[in-house]
């Protein structure tokens, strides 16, 4: 007697579920791993993963789309996609929806005006349920919710992912004093960072707290919008060149400060005998720089997973009232790039 041919194309739920004499209920359960499974005997499972292997089902997401009207898909946007912040941002926003079974569409401006206005156009036309704004100013009202990662607008519907800026300029300061540094040299950030100009007032403000002189000559802002360490390294020659002494730097970001440091050793100077140099980030790689960076830790991949975490319960509850904002925690991470102050 021959064997009975398998079907060439994808069966239907109910198709599978006639082959295994079940319904397609129990099949529906078991394959979307529902936790009504948990009822269905570990026999059954197994039959029902075996004939849908077997008979290579796909489930039909487009059907399920239109039935709840849902896409399980939310938007991200970001200035671009780099090995920094952005990279350790996704990373967290991937951790959260692949065990939500979401997926995400990325899209990136450059900080240009323009591609920052169409961006939320663009992913609302592709029925995102929402939208993730990674360093990002989104301040017209949209028809999803939104959540910012650094964003510090307040506006109604949407909710900050904010680190506590203060707390981290007197960890960073009150390490430098530490090593006996008095004459600090800084990194502003480019005008369009979201974080630039409160990272700015609040090390000011620690500043004038732990009574640490600021002296104007000795601040660079990065020029540019390049997410490689280049403004950094440009920053720091100009440092280098007005001829003043400093005996540390605070860079803007991770980047910026493996640009400064690769400066400061073309030019002679060694890091950290001669420069100590602090980042803020802890990107991947500041750990394994040479010589290994210190750094102000901004918990990126945890910011991450909060902002699609606080917008898939702001999609599952809308009605519900929610914070404006959530606040994270730095800490130092002391590595090679910093020591004490030679006598």
């Amino acid at each position: 007697m021959a064997s009975k041919r398998e079907p060439t194309r994808s069966p239907s739920l109910r198709e599978l579920g006639k082959h295994l004499g079940l319904s397609p209920t129990t099949v529906s359960l078991v394959l979307n791993a529902s936790p009504a499974a948990a009822g269905i005997p570990k026999e059954t499972q197994d039959r029902i993963f075996a004939a849908a292997k077997r008979f290579n089902y796909r489930p039909n997401f487009l059907a399920k789309s239109l039935r709840s009207q849902r896409t399980f898909s939310i938007g991200v946007m970001i200035p671009e996609l780099g090995e920094g912040y952005a990279a350790l941002v996704l990373s967290g926003i991937e951790e959260c929806l692949l065990a939500r079974d979401y997926v995400y569409l990325v899209t990136t401006h450059r900080h240009k005006p323009d591609l920052i206005e169409r961006g939320p156009r663009l992913l609302y036309q592709r029925r995102v349920e929402g939208v993730i704004a990674v360093d990002t100013p989104i301040r017209s009202p949209q028809p999803f919710p939104v959540v910012h990662v650094s964003g510090h607008d307040r506006l109604p519907g949407t909710v900050n992912i904010v680190l506590d800026h203060s707390r981290a300029a007197e960890l960073g300061l009150r390490h430098l004093l530490v090593y006996g540094h008095r004459h600090i040299a800084f990194f502003q950030g480019q005008s369009f960072s979201s974080d630039s100009q409160i990272r700015w007032d609040a090390i000011c403000a620690a500043a004038a707290r732990l009574q640490v002189p600021i002296d104007p000559r000795l601040v660079v802002r990065l020029d540019g919008d390049s997410p490689s360490p280049q403004p950094g390294y440009c920053a720091a020659h100009k440092l280098i060149a007005t001829g003043l002494h400093f005996t540390a730097l605070w860079a803007f970001n991770d980047i910026s400060a493996i640009g400064a440091m690769r400066a400061l050793m073309e030019s002679g100077l060694r890091v950290p005998h001669d420069v100590s140099v602090l980042g803020f980030d802890d990107v991947y790689g500041a750990g394994f720089h040479n010589p290994s960076l210190s750094t102000v830790r901004q918990p990126l991949a945890h910011m991450g997973f909060l902002a699609a975490e606080t917008l898939l319960n702001r999609i599952a509850h809308p009605e519900s009232s929610t914070h404006d904002e959530h606040g994270v925690a730095p800490e130092l991470v002391a590595r090679e790039s910093t020591a004490p102050v030679r006598a």
